[in-house]
């Protein structure tokens, strides 16, 4: 689960570019935020699942808040200005039926590292969904095999993008002022051929996307209004699923992101680790001096934590959620 936002400067009345996101993971699984410099690739390049071809070009350095286990990262924003967070989402195509290839967390991290505008990284990442594909358990190795497949939230100081996959299927639409999404197709077409016929869309996940549309509509969107968001319990249906998430077993809010995204300057970042709710934001400046910029607070005292064998796995596909 997790829940993406993005106000272009129409809506944020400061010439800025606003991105948000909350990272839903297993409950005990460890995320980190590091700097990610730039480098070139000799060879090939050993993702989450498999190797792919190296860039053409040295790769842009990234801050990412990234999950202990794999190669990709939840969410980021690079030194160019692009900021980039995934979902996922499930359709008609079982996930599990396919073999392991390019996860959505892998493709968040690659879409960082070769692109330097919106556009740019939405041809990094379909081109990357078409020539690998997608295929993989998104969770820990040592917990439940859970594949999915995701969308994407893309934000540059200018210009914004969805895309929605299914496989190696996709589909791409550029954002008008706002735009959020969460664990569910939005793209009307995309939605209306491969939404998942079964996902308990109303109870859980349409819930969240509704009061992030609502925080978008309320003009001018501000910092402290998306951290305030992010930091919320009372966008839920069902107990616990909510933007700021406490779901025992299954999954909570376990990373957040803003992101203010300006041509003039270098990018400011707010992140922590842990839940909004019991924890501080650190202030980053997304420039060459990130390496060395404060870090997150850690997880507070009492916080809700599980071992990762605790994580259950839905019985059915129609269960996901």
């Amino acid at each position: 689960m997790c829940d993406c936002l993005v106000a272009l400067p129409p809506a944020t009345g400061g010439g800025t570019t606003l991105f948000a996101k909350n990272s839903d993971r297993p409950p005990s699984e460890p995320q980190d935020v590091a700097w990610s410099p730039s480098r070139r690739d000799v060879g090939s390049l050993r993702t989450t699942h498999i190797a792919i071809e190296p860039h053409a070009s040295e790769t842009l350095a990234a801050l990412l808040s990234r999950p202990r286990w794999c190669w990709g990262a939840e969410h980021g924003v690079n030194e160019a200005g692009v900021a980039i967070g995934n979902e996922a989402i499930y359709t008609t195509l079982d996930p599990r039926r396919v073999p392991p290839a390019l996860i959505g967390m892998d493709l968040v991290r690659l879409g960082l590292e070769r692109a330097a505008s919106a556009v740019e990284a939405v041809d990094a990442i379909t081109g990357l969904v078409d020539r690998y594909g997608q295929g993989g358990s998104g969770h820990d190795p040592t917990g439940p095999d859970r594949p999915y497949w995701s969308s994407f939230l893309i934000a540059d100081p200018a210009d914004a993008w969805v895309i929605e996959t299914s496989g190696r299927l996709w589909s791409a639409e550029r954002v008008v002022q706002t735009r959020a999404i969460s664990n569910r197709t939005t793209i009307p077409g995309f939605d209306a051929e491969h939404r998942h016929p079964r996902q308990p869309v109303e109870r859980r996940v349409d819930p969240r996307l509704t009061a992030s549309l609502a925080v978008l509509a309320d003009r001018p969107v501000t910092v402290e209004s998306l951290m305030a968001h992010l930091r919320s319990h009372d966008s839920c249906a069902e107990e616990g699923w909510s933007v700021c998430m406490h779901v025992p077993d299954v999954e909570s809010t376990t990373s957040s992101m803003i992101v203010s995204l300006t041509s003039d300057r270098p990018s400011t970042a707010w992140f922590l680790t842990g839940s909004p709710c019991m924890n501080d934001y650190a202030q980053v400046a997304v420039d060459s001096t990130a390496e060395d910029s404060p870090r997150p607070t850690p997880r507070a005292p009492g916080e809700m934590t599980l071992n990762a064998n605790q994580a259950r796995r839905p019985r059915e596909y129609d269960e996901e959620v």
